[in-house]
Parts: structure tokens; sequence; C-alpha cells
């Protein structure tokens, strides 16, 4: 008896594989035998999951494009803006960043460098060339913008200090702002109008692209004090601060301190809300992904439900599947075939068709996701994570086995008697 033990415990492991060949054998076989009535029970599979894959990919590929450009400022960048509640906005208060605030960072706070101010203006003309306007946003700010933004000049040169202490009549553009203004491909001398007064420019910018369909490289760049002086004396426009910090592991202690230094500046008391705002590339690159995990979620889950949908037609068809095959149930258990394998083979033959369906599904829904970003202008190319393909594989085996399970149990449970009886 002792002998005997080890051949039953290796005997059981063994019968169990060649249980399941058989049991996939015989699944095959049978969608092979009725192919057009596999297919349509594997339809509402397949357009749930090509449906998932599809959006899937569009959003996965669309963050993926976004955080590319925001982690190409670099993960040491800080940017400081001011934030002003919707509650104050709508009573027409405005909370701003202020030439004290740029002294306070670039002074008071160490283990910082290339500080700079930012300020977008809207100045009365725009810009002009002879008879061509652009609608490109004009940038006022220091020779330190092109370090902490990580954005040079492709020919020319940038602002500089000189620039800036002169308030000089200098403007470097973006590619796009000089397609606009019919400029040639080397436009350096060359006199344009900002906002009515004439600056020459100085430097072209690297083009960067597109994003969201929209340009990123449709901006001109002036001299700081030069554009707060073309604000006029009584508007002190709103501005930015970006900073690179100096060790990318001291990146929250900067942002800490800065935080520290503005609120003691602002008075702001301690339960009160911060009217300034401390981000880097990483707090945007965080937000956006987990934006877009949330919507890629809801809009799978929503998706989905047509699963459920291919899940009762698999159920269906097994049922319909046990009918006509009740001789050859009946025949299989009274060779002695147990409760067991009945219940196995109908159960893996609704999965197989259900991950068969899935897999046709992964690969229209990539096909989809690929011919959509082809046609909206613009467009990232889709990226089909592994997590997509795995969750969707993997789910559309547990709709075919939850959804094979009464089947499966109506076969298992079949007399012998009965179903040899069966006509």
């Amino acid at each position: 008896m002792n002998e005997s033990a080890p051949i039953d415990q290796v005997s059981r492991p063994q019968a169990m594989f060649y249980a399941v060949q058989e049991c996939l054998r015989s699944a095959l076989g049978s969608i092979r035998s009725h192919r057009m009535r596999s297919f349509l029970t594997m339809l509402g599979v397949i357009i749930g999951v090509a449906s998932v894959i599809c959006i899937v990919s569009l959003l996965q590929g669309l963050t993926q494009s976004v955080m590319n450009e925001f982690q190409g400022i670099g993960g040491n960048t800080l940017q400081i803006h001011s934030h002003t509640p919707r509650e104050d906005r709508m009573l027409g208060k405005w909370n701003r960043m202020k030439p004290e605030d740029l002294a306070l960072v670039k002074y008071r706070v160490a283990g910082i460098s290339n500080v700079t101010p930012i300020t977008g203006l809207n100045l009365p003309g725009g810009l002009r060339h002879e008879d061509n306007t652009s609608a490109a946003q004009i940038i006022a700010t220091t020779s330190w913008f092109q370090y902490a933004n990580q954005s040079y000049p492709r020919l020319g040169r940038f602002v500089t200090e000189s620039d800036n202490d002169s308030r000089r009549r200098v403007v470097v553009l973006g590619d796009k702002a000089r397609e606009d203004l019919k400029l040639p491909e080397n436009p350096l001398g060359t006199f344009i109008q900002v906002g009515g007064q004439w600056f020459k420019i100085v430097g072209l910018m690297e083009a960067r692209g597109e994003m969201f369909g929209q340009s990123m490289d449709n901006y001109v760049v002036i001299p700081f004090e030069t554009g707060r002086a073309l604000s006029g004396p009584n508007r002190e426009p709103d501005m930015a601060i970006m900073v690179t910090v100096d060790d990318l592991d001291a990146v929250e202690d900067v942002k800490s301190r800065i935080t520290a230094q503005l609120r003691r500046a602002h008075k702001i008391a301690p339960d009160q809300a911060d009217d300034f705002q401390v981000e880097s590339s990483q707090t945007l690159t965080d937000t956006i992904q987990r934006v877009s995990g949330t919507i890629t979620l809801v809009i799978s889950a929503v998706v989905g439900i047509s699963l459920l949908v291919g899940g009762v037609g698999i159920m269906n068809i097994m049922l319909v599947s046990v009918t006509e095959r009740t001789r050859e149930i009946g025949i299989a258990k009274a060779l002695g075939a147990p409760r067991s394998f009945i219940l196995m083979q109908f159960l893996i033959e609704a999965m197989v068709l259900a991950v068969i369906g899935g897999t046709i599904g992964i690969g229209i829904g990539w096909l989809l996701g690929v011919l959509a970003a082809a046609i909206i202008p613009h467009f990232p190319p889709p990226a089909v994570p592994w997590w997509a393909i795995v969750g969707a594989t993997g789910f559309s085996a547990l709709v075919g086995m939850l959804f094979g399970i009464l089947p499966a149990r109506r076969a298992a449970n079949l007399a012998p008697i009965d179903a040899l009886r069966h006509e």
C-alpha cells in the first residue's frame, strides 16, 4: 500500500493534464465544426474588447505624449504662480505675484538657480510684419528662462540681462509665429511690430511641435522689463516665477521653503489657504496620470458592459450545444466519465470561445485606435499598455467561465439513461 501511494499521487496530475488537453481539443473541434455560429457567439466579446482597447490606447497615447512634453521641461523645475479661489474670482478679486515675491524667492531661498519671472502680455495691435499678423502669445521674461525651460534658440540668441536692464526692444520668435508673419527661414535683423512698437528679431527658437492640436511654437519672447514698460505705469501684469532646483532629491524640501517664505510675506494665517501654487513638472504629470487613469477606468467600465452581453450570447449558445450533444454526454457518462470531466469540458469550451473573441477584439481595437489617431489631426499615436491586454484577456476568460457555469452544470447533471434516450 505504501508503494502504490506515490504512483497514485503522480498519476492524478497526469490524468488532470490529459483531461484538460482533451477538453481543449474537443472545444476547438466544436468551434471549427460550427464556424459561423461560433463567430456570432464571440461577436459580443469582440466588440466589447475592441471598444475598450481602442479607447484605452488613445487615452494612453495622449497621456504619454503630454507627459513627454512636461518631462522635457525637467523634473527639477518649479513654477510659482498666483491662485485665486473661484468665489473670489466671482467677486472680482484676483491674487497676483509681485516683483517683491520674485526678489524674495531669488535671494531668500537656497538651493535654486535660473530664477526668472514670466508674464504673458495681451498688447493692443499684437504682432505685425507688413500686412501679416500673428496671434502668437507674447511672453516677457529674462535670459534665465531658456535654462529653466530647457528651450534654446536655433538661430541667433536669446534675450540677455543687458536687454532686460536697458529695456531694449528685441524679440525672439517661435517658429509658428515666424510662419504666420511670412518671415524668411533666417529672420534675424528683421523688424516687426509688437503692440504697435518696433522690435528687432535677434533669435529664432527651436521647434517643439504640437500638443492637443495646438502649436508649441506660437509665441514670441521679449525682455521682462520691456514688457512691463509696454503694459503702462497703471497696470502691473500678473507674473509667474520659474526656478531650477539644484538637487533633484531636494525638490519637495525647496517647495516647502518657498511656500513658507511666501505665506509669511503675504501674511497668510495658519488656517487660511495659499494665494499661490508651487508646481513641478512631476506634479503636473502625476495629475495627468491620475485624471487619465480615472477617465480610462470609467469609460472602460461603461464599454465593458457589452462584454456581459457577449457573455449572455455565450451562455445561450452553450445551452444549445448541451442539447445537441446530449447523446454524446450520455455515452461519455456510460463509459465512466465523471461529472467533473463533463463540467470541465463545457466550461473550458465557453472560456475558449471568450478568450478567442477577446484576442480578436484586442487586434481590432488596436487597429481602430491607429485609424482614429490617423484621422484626428495632430493626434499622437496610440499606445496599448500590457495591463490592458492582460486585463482584456483575463476578463474575457472570466466572462466565459461565469456564463459557462450554467450550461456546464446542466450537462454534468444529465442522467446517463435519459441522455442516451434523447433523440
